[in-house]
Parts: C-alpha cells; structure tokens; sequence
C-alpha cells in the first residue's frame, strides 16, 4: 500500500508521540492529528505515516500485527500501540519547528501540501529519505556535477539561468544560496575544466554510464543506511523539475544515459 508522506501531518505526529513519549495509544495520537489537520485523517493515512516514521528511525513505535513495511494489511489488521521520539526524530521536529509547515498556517488546511511548494532542499530531504537539509544540499551538488558531465557549456547555462531560486528560508549564511548556486562548482578549476571539454558520453571508465552516475552518488554522497543511490537521484530530479521549464527538462533528458534519463523522466 503506497500513501504520499504530508509534511504537516507528519510534523504533527512528531510533536504529539515527543509530548506523550510512550503515553499515546493510536486514538489520542488520530485526534490531535485530525484537530491540527482540520479535517478526518483516514487510519490507513495514520498507520502509513506513523510506520514510515518508524522505519526511517524517526520514532521508534510499536504495532500490532504487521505494519506497512512489508505487508499489504488494512486495518484493523494493524493497530499502533504506543511509540518514542528518537534523537534523529528530536532533530527532525526541532527542524521543522523552526519552519513549520505553511498548511497550519492557513484556515482549513484539510488540502495536502503540494510538493511543489515546499522550498527545493526540504524536497530533496524528504522524497530522498535524508537526515537533514546539509544531506540534501552536498546530494544535490554531487548529483548536479554529475548531470553537467553529460551537457555541453551551453546547455549547462540554460539550465543555470532557470535556477535562480531560494533553496531554503534560512537564517543559517551556509544555505543562504540560489538553487544556481549548487549547479555551479564550488570547486574554481573543476568549474573552468567543465566549460572546456566536451560532454562525457560511452561506457565507463572513460566515460561516466548509468551505472557509474549511481556509483559516485554511492560512494561519494554518504547516504544513509538503507537508502539506495537512485532514491537520491530521484529526489533530486523531482525538485529541480518543479523549478524548470519543460525545454529545460527536456534538453535535460537528451543528454542523460539510458537508465538514468529513465529516473529523470518519471521523477
């Protein structure tokens, strides 16, 4: 069973189970959901939320019968008991304290948060299972010299020049920065080099393929554990799509290898 993870009833939860630490059954947990949400939250949507929590380490929580890991179990086949808030959980929720979602804000809020309209880097965070917003942004900066490997200068400059956007709303100086800004190479001569050769394209190692991309991503991101190279690369993908044109998105998958170019058109 696949449920769209919502950033506001997931900050509810967080707030809730760190209040009650262990104290909160499912029903106690469903109407604080449902008062801050405004409207009713299915279980299905709870349940679903509550286990991805758990396996992401958020919470550690525990259920009755087989929750939606594996299983393709609706309630009342699965019931959730109580849970905790994780140190990895604590950090999320002080996260997005700081910057809470925009639906609780807003009279009615019962319409689910768009993607879309969640700033660039929370994207990358949350579709790409990361651990904090630094994650998504050295992600997103390995993907993206990745991506211009395969580009000409030209191509690279368009692309630069549609992504002149807000990363984040952040006090902290070190993600002050445009979404341009991580396309760009920090690095000054790895940054003149790519303005100078020609695109990359054939089979590796003289040239970076499918599997190659998903390597370095690998190898090179410090993904956490469980979290696969492709997952990364999607997230990424997903938010940098919202934020161009469909020329640009299209250029974009006519230079990209086979199985990659695939991820990029279903991100």
């Amino acid at each position: 069973m696949t449920i769209a993870i919502r950033d506001d009833l997931t900050y509810i939860l967080l707030k809730k189970i760190d209040s009650t630490q262990g104290s909160g059954g499912e029903s106690e947990i469903k109407n604080a959901a449902e008062e801050y949400v405004g409207r009713e939250v299915a279980e299905s949507e709870l349940l679903g939320h509550l286990d991805y929590l758990n396996q992401r380490e958020f919470i550690k929580a525990e259920f009755s019968g087989e929750p939606y890991g594996g299983a393709e179990l609706l309630p009342p086949l699965v019931a959730f008991q109580e849970a905790d808030l994780t140190e990895k959980g604590q950090k999320l929720l002080q996260k997005m304290e700081t910057n809470p979602p925009k639906s609780l804000h807003q009279e009615g809020s019962a319409v689910p948060i768009a993607s879309k309209d969640m700033p660039f880097l929370e994207k990358v965070m949350l579709k790409g299972h990361l651990e904090d917003i630094f994650d998504a942004r050295d992600i997103t900066e390995l993907v993206y010299r990745t991506m211009r490997y395969f580009m000409t200068t030209e191509a690279s400059d368009r692309v630069e020049a549609e992504l002149y956007k807000e990363v984040l709303p952040e006090d902290d100086k070190t993600l002050q920065k445009d979404i341009a800004d991580l396309w760009k190479d920090t690095n000054p001569l790895v940054g003149l080099l790519s303005r100078v050769r020609p695109p990359w394209h054939g089979p590796a190692p003289f040239a970076i393929d499918s599997d190659l991309f998903a390597f370095r991503v690998e190898q090179e991101g410090g993904l956490p554990s469980g979290v696969k190279p492709e997952t990364a690369i999607a997230a990424v993908f997903s938010a940098t799509k919202d934020e161009l044109s469909q020329d640009r998105i299209q250029e974009i998958a006519d230079f990209l290898p086979d199985r990659i170019r695939e991820i990029w058109e279903s991100a």
